[in-house]
C-alpha cells in the first residue's frame, strides 16, 4: 500500500481513538440521525475546513464545497445539495463562504489559462464584468482582488436565493435565510459580508443598494 495511505488509515485510528476516548457515546450518536440546521458552500482551498473554522462537529454542519464556491444554476450537485438541505433536512441558513486569497478568484482576476477549468471560473470573470467600475477604483492590487472575493460571495448569495428551490420554499413559507461571510487565512477569522437573503424582497433591496453605491 501507498505510504501516504499507511499514514491516513494510521492517522484515521489515532482519531477515532482518541474521540472514543472523550466522548465513548459518539460514533453511535453520529449513525443515528443527521439533522443539521445549516448548510455551508465553501470553497475547495484545503485551508479552509468548514466544521473546523466554525468550532462545529460533524452532524451540525451540511457542506458543498467546489472551486470559489460558486453556485451555478446549471450544476446538478450543487444544486442537489441544496435541494437535500432545504427540502428534506429543513436547513434554517444557507451560508456562502468565500475567503480572501483564492486561488480560483486570482485565476480568474490574472487571466490565467489552467484548461478545463477555465470554463467555471468564467463565472468569476462574469462577476468582475458586472462590478467593473467599483473595482477599477481600487487602486491597491491586493485590496482590488479581496473586493472581488467578497463581491463573489455576495453574487453567489444571490444564486442560491434565485434557484426554484428557495422560490418554493419561501413560496411554502418556509423559514430559510441566505447568508455571505469571508474568511481570512491571514487570522483564522470569519467577516459578516451583511448580505442576508430572507425573502424575494430581500434581492431587490440587495441591487437597489448596490445601485446606489454604484457599480
Amino acid at each position: 500500500m501507498d505510504n501516504k495511505i499507511e499514514v491516513l488509515l494510521r492517522k484515521n485510528k489515532e482519531w477515532a481513538k482518541s474521540v472514543k476516548t472523550g466522548d465513548p457515546d459518539f460514533f453511535t450518536k453520529l449513525t443515528n440521525v443527521q439533522n443539521p440546521e445549516l448548510l455551508w458552500i465553501g470553497c475547495s482551498d484545503s485551508r479552509v475546513p468548514a466544521n473546523e473554522i466554525v468550532g462545529l462537529l460533524p452532524g451540525e454542519l451540511f457542506v458543498h464545497r467546489n472551486v470559489a464556491n460558486l453556485v451555478v444554476q446549471t450544476d446538478l450537485n450543487c444544486l442537489s445539495v441544496i435541494q437535500y438541505a432545504v427540502d428534506v433536512l429543513k436547513v434554517k441558513d444557507i451560508i456562502v463562504c468565500g475567503h480572501y486569497g483564492c486561488g480560483g478568484v486570482h485565476s480568474a482576476f490574472v487571466n490565467n489559462k489552467l484548461g478545463l477549468i477555465d470554463n467555471w471560473l468564467r463565472n468569476i470573470k462574469d462577476v468582475m464584468e458586472k462590478y467593473q467600475k467599483k473595482l477599477s477604483a481600487i487602486k491597491d492590487e491586493e485590496k482590488r482582488l479581496d473586493r472581488l472575493c467578497e463581491l463573489n460571495v455576495m453574487e453567489q448569495v444571490i444564486n442560491v436565493a434565485q434557484t426554484t428551490i428557495l422560490e418554493d420554499a419561501w413560496n411554502r413559507g418556509q423559514n430559510v435565510a441566505v447568508h455571505g461571510l469571508i474568511y481570512s487565512l491571514k487570522d483564522g477569522m470569519l467577516r459578516d459580508l451583511n448580505v442576508c437573503i430572507r425573502n424575494f424582497s430581500d434581492i431587490t433591496e440587495f441591487y437597489n443598494n448596490i445601485k446606489k453605491a454604484g457599480k
